[in-house]
């Protein structure tokens, strides 16, 4: 079995990831376990974070996805030694760190950008590239910038690279417009290294920012809050290397949730703490889904028994606890075979309904108005010819492709091997048939 790291390598083979494409077949019904691993939003930013501490830091459970050996180059181009190993990631920290991060990796994907943090905080300078990333609208910076002009740096953008520096970082009150994830990983990997306390009102509560407050707090940090919407930075002198397990990645986790419930299936899943996926869970009970969940030191997961058709269910995205935007998409595709009309309201990033575009290909009855969209359920959808702009929207149109008669092409799947380790892999064992074909583009 490829992994996504093998199968594509910098700078060619993300070119023939490009012209592979998913031959999915409509009609599985998916039944059995699978395992979610590591957190993609969390792991990248965990790399960024052993910046921070001279040393080598290992990181567990990592995926096995595409953004990963990307951020291993981003480290690598400002001195860093990293060794990927299945799900290890070993990351040797030199004294002599470079302030400048501005490899080709950093175009590549939206996360690179939390190196900004660290190297401001460890280095007092920075110069960090423009990060690239998925097509879902305008994540402009100005918070993390902002942050980091309240601590004392100055920073501009200047010939495509967020320029930052600073004679000495102190600790201030800093209140976040939104509670951006980005924003507040970036000014708290900063602030764990100034003079003083720092407090971020209206931070992200997401699990992720959970999971880089422990793991920064096992490097030394002195960071109370996580999990609200104020974090208190107490900061101290340096910080040393540790090892430290991803969570699990709920977002992978409410991926198969939502393929049992449009497949009508049954599956298992493990490896993901229920209680992150809360209102996931209870929108499809409301779609009549039958859940359950398990949560014990052995053993946390989910399952999820669909035997009828969804029922149509409203969803509204919102920062952590609310439905979260990266779902959006799967919300979509469950009202699209829904019985009943669905009204989904998108709060979040404002280019995230291009995904409807490609579901109206394959015969969904959608219409988009501003930040909201209908979705008129029908009974089954029609197979097409489709194009991924995102990874959730990749992987929204391989459920839909299953849910479609005949066989659905799925092109620019590289965005879905960003985010989704085995993914082909584990939807054959579930009882799915799709197929990664290598072959030139065709455009209809």
């Amino acid at each position: 079995m490829s992994r996504p790291s093998d199968r594509v390598s910098e700078p060619e083979g993300m070119m023939a990831a490009m012209s592979e494409h998913f031959d999915v077949h409509g009609g599985a019904r998916l039944v059995g376990e699978v395992e979610v691993v590591g957190a993609k939003n969390s792991v990248l930013k965990l790399m960024a974070a052993a910046l921070l501490a001279e040393g080598t830091t290992t990181i567990t459970n990592c995926p096995e996805i595409l953004d990963v050996p990307l951020m291993a180059d981003v480290l690598r181009s400002v001195g860093c030694e990293v060794v990927l190993d299945g799900d290890t990631a070993k990351i040797t920290t030199p004294s002599g760190l470079s302030h400048r991060a501005d490899s080709p990796a950093m175009g590549k994907l939206r996360a690179s950008v939390c190196v900004l943090g660290p190297l401001v905080g460890r280095l007092k300078r920075a110069v960090v590239a423009l990060p690239g990333g998925d097509a879902i609208g305008s994540r402009p910076l100005d918070m993390h910038q902002n942050g980091l002009r309240a601590l004392g740096a100055t920073s501009t953008i200047e010939h495509g690279c967020v320029v930052a520096k600073a004679d000495e970082l102190k600790g201030a009150q800093i209140w976040l417009d939104f509670p951006s994830v980005g924003a507040t990983e970036n000014i708290l990997m900063a602030a764990v290294l100034a003079e003083g306390t720092t407090v971020i009102d209206n931070a992200a509560r997401e699990p992720e920012i959970v999971d880089i407050c422990v793991m920064l707090n096992e490097m030394g940090a002195n960071i109370e809050g996580a999990g609200t919407s104020t974090l208190t930075v107490h900061g101290v002198s340096e910080l040393h290397p540790t090892e430290h397990r991803v969570i699990g990645d709920r977002i992978v986790g409410a991926t198969w949730a939502f393929a049992a419930a449009m497949t009508r299936g049954d599956l298992t899943v493990k490896g993901v703490n229920p209680h992150h996926l809360d209102l996931v869970l209870e929108k499809l009970r409301m779609a009549g889904a039958e859940v359950t969940t398990f949560d014990d030191s052995n053993l946390q997961g989910f399952r999820v028994l669909q035997n009828d058709r969804p029922k149509a269910v409203d969803f509204v995205t919102l920062p952590y606890p609310g439905f979260a935007t990266d779902l959006q998409p799967f919300a979509v595709a469950l009202s699209a075979v829904s019985e009943g009309t669905s009204m989904i309201t998108e709060n979040v990033y404002e280019a995230r309904f291009r995904f409807i575009e490609e579901m109206v290909r394959l015969g969904a009855d959608a219409r988009t108005d501003g930040h909201h969209a209908v979705v008129r359920g029908v009974d089954k959808l029609s197979s097409a010819p489709v194009w991924a702009s995102d990874i959730r929207a990749g992987a929204g149109l391989v459920l839909a492709g299953l849910c479609a008669d005949g066989i659905t092409e799925i092109w620019d799947v590289f965005h879905i091997d960003r985010g989704y380790p085995y993914f082909v892999e584990n939807l054959n064992r579930l009882g799915a048939r799709v197929e990664r074909v290598i072959g030139a583009v065709e455009r209809y």
